[in-house]
């Protein structure tokens, strides 16, 4: 270990954020203050990484889950060579820079996840690790392991403090995820002053129960930080959370450990005092040291040598298992399947629940793509999820395909995002809808990261029924509706049901929630012949009018073969319904084909079992919305509905001006 070099290294991490924080006068310099020295040795010495490649498949994965302190990240990126120059330093939080003042996944090179709500990094980085443990037990033989690296994660306070992260870590602890290191910046600051104020547990004894191997040094003993590590290393079986004493802002002239330095700019005289006080002269601007340029001169060539090694095993590995190679490329390939071909084939007139037909769809999908994984919340009998012969991902069955993340939404939410930033897998994660409201945070980071999650959300109406308004959703789907960048799919049948998935499974730069029914739903024939492609539309026409249609009804899910028997009622001859699978396709679909869909003039109907907001955009004032916006009630689910004027009988007094 170059100690000298990563002390000077650290003296650039310090300058480098006090300097940017003050020029943008904005942003979090106590963190990375106090945190420089265990910085430098991460990416330094205990990283195996190639700046010059951030994409090396092999290497180690860091995950900054106190966002906050991204200065620390950005300086340590810029030192150690990657992609990122010291004017991007210069630029912090500026508006197109890429140093935003949290890291964002795909905007700044070396960034591993978006991080800066509090528990989501650490929750991320349960499922990086899991996924190499799953391509490691395919791919792996035992003359050659070229699926072989760990997940670090630097957390702090905050991050243990929020409940994501403790569903998070409990999971990785009962899946024995060896090859997950975490150390504990606990500088016992949060925000408000002192965490002696809200948080005064045994941080250790916790995720010693969690059944993580648990460690301790001081934030600045370099040499007991190394020993540590090399015990983390060597602990297969177990998780291993390294607690570090540290101080915020540490080598401030007059702030250090003082909670004024969490969030706010030191201030240009306490930057000069704190520089002249590191031997540095307090005028100068984005100082950093020779040695610490040369430290890291040195180790890239290291690190291009351990990729090139790595590089040699995998040649050899591929000539050598042909088909695992060929394997291993396709895991990595988007999925690409022929709409014309159905995964699976339904009847007109028959019936059957969405999540029941979704769970066939699942299972041919998973037939014809291995490295198709995920699991429940522990409803996986009720979302019908479940990979048949898939196995369970356990520790003893590391190939196993399905997850089961047990009653832990927040984390299942956020581990799904760290499997799918892997690479390697196409992944999935169950719950009712009404508890997607516990995953938002993770789902709203899917979508701002562009990460190809797929949400299987079953029970998706007030026909739940018996199980009351606690579990009938009303509101959820217009709050998923509303973060961008994530697709919402309700459909309306089996045959729907099978062309959701196909998107959700082709889908690459962003989320799919696939919303299902509890409920048996018939299978309706569809006017349009060419269907199956239109629906990627967001919309198609279900059923028409024998001419220009007095009436149009928009429906979604179970609301469409209900609008199909509120046609008949009013008379098929002069009503259109067309199935709204996606509001976001269909906005996007271009306004020909909306005009075609609905014609100008023609007045509109919106159907569905939630609430109107959003449906405005269809729907003019002289237009209508049967709509529930209020909770629901307990009861069998037709009296429920007929309760809430669900009915076709009452739909269509009300369209008719009855009712």
């Amino acid at each position: 270990m170059n100690q000298k070099g990563i002390n000077a290294a650290a003296v650039a991490v310090r300058t480098l954020t006090m300097d940017a924080v003050q020029k943008a006068n904005s942003g979090h310099p106590g963190m990375p203050l106090g945190c420089a020295e265990l910085g430098s040795l991460i990416f330094g010495e205990i990283l195996r990484h190639n700046p010059a490649d951030p994409g090396w498949a092999n290497r180690d994965r860091f995950v900054l889950s106190a966002g906050h302190g991204s200065m620390l990240l950005y300086a340590l990126l810029h030192l150690s060579g990657y992609d990122l120059s010291l004017e991007e330093l210069m630029d912090f939080r500026q508006l197109g820079s890429r140093t935003p003042g949290h890291p964002e996944y795909g905007i700044t090179p070396g960034v591993e996840t978006t991080t800066g709500p509090l528990g989501q990094g650490i929750s991320n980085a349960v499922g990086l690790a899991m996924a190499e443990r799953m391509l490691a037990a395919r791919f792996n033989t035992a003359k050659h392991a070229v699926v072989d690296h760990r997940t670090y994660v630097l957390a702090g306070d905050g991050d243990l403090m929020e409940g994501v992260s403790s569903e998070a870590c409990s999971l990785a602890g009962h899946l024995g995820l060896g090859k997950l290191i975490v150390f504990y910046d606990s500088n016992r600051i949060t925000i408000e002053g002192s965490t002696n104020l809200a948080f005064s547990e045994d941080v250790l004894a916790r995720f010693a129960a969690y059944n993580w191997q648990t460690l301790s040094a001081d934030a600045y003993d370099l040499q007991g930080i190394m020993a540590c590590t090399e015990e983390a290393v060597k602990e297969s079986k177990r998780p291993t959370l390294i607690l570090l004493k540290s101080e915020i802002a540490r080598g401030a002239a007059t702030m250090a450990g003082s909670h004024k330095t969490h969030g706010a700019p030191l201030g240009e005289e306490e930057v000069r005092r704190t520089k002249e006080a590191m031997g540095v002269p307090g005028d100068s601007s984005f100082y950093i040291p020779e040695e610490a340029k040369e430290y890291f001169a040195a180790r890239r060539k290291q690190w291009a040598e351990n990729q090139a090694q790595w590089q040699r095993l995998f040649t050899d590995w591929g000539k050598e298992n042909p088909d695992l190679l060929a394997e291993y490329e396709r895991w990595f390939t988007a999925p690409k399947l022929d709409p014309d071909k159905p995964l699976v084939k339904y009847e007109a007139g028959s019936g059957l629940a969405t999540r029941q037909a979704g769970g066939q769809v699942l299972n041919a999908l998973a037939a014809r793509f291995p490295n198709l994984v995920g699991g429940s919340a522990d409803l996986g009998p009720s979302n019908a999820t479940e990979i048949k012969a898939g196995g369970s991902f356990q520790k003893g069955t590391p190939a196993g395909r399905n997850l089961h993340f047990g009653v832990r939404e927040h984390g299942m939410g956020a581990i799904l995002n760290g499997l799918a930033l892997h690479g390697g897998l196409k992944v999935f994660g169950a719950t009712f809808l009404v508890f997607s409201d516990y995953m938002r945070p993770a789902i709203r980071l899917a979508a701002l990261m562009k990460l190809p999650v797929v949400y299987v959300f079953t029970h998706d109406s007030v026909f739940v029924g018996e199980d009351g308004p606690t579990h009938q959703p009303i509101e959820q789907l217009a709050a998923l509706r509303v973060i961008p960048n994530l697709w919402v799919l309700r459909p309306g049948d089996a045959e729907e049901t099978e062309a959701a998935w196909r998107l959700a499974a082709e889908r690459t730069d962003g989320p799919v929630a696939l919303v299902l029914s509890r409920q048996a739903l018939p299978v309706y024939a569809k006017h349009d012949e060419d269907w199956r492609r239109s629906i990627a539309r967001g919309a198609y026409l279900a059923a028409d009018s024998q001419s220009v249609p007095e009436t149009v009804l928009l429906a979604t899910g179970s609301e469409v073969s209900l609008a199909l028997e509120v046609r008949e009622l009013l008379g098929a001859e002069k009503v259109r319904v067309v199935s709204v699978l996606s509001r976001e396709l269909f906005m996007t679909a271009g306004e020909d084909y909306r005009a075609n869909l609905l014609p100008p003039g023609v007045r509109r109907v919106a159907l569905e079992a939630g609430v109107a907001f959003g449906w405005h955009e269809f729907c003019g004032p002289d237009d209508m919305i049967v709509s529930i916006d209020r909770f629901g009630e307990s009861g069998p689910p037709l009296r429920v509905a007929a309760a809430l004027n669900l009915s076709a009988e009452a739909i269509a007094a009300r369209v008719r001006g009855n009712g």
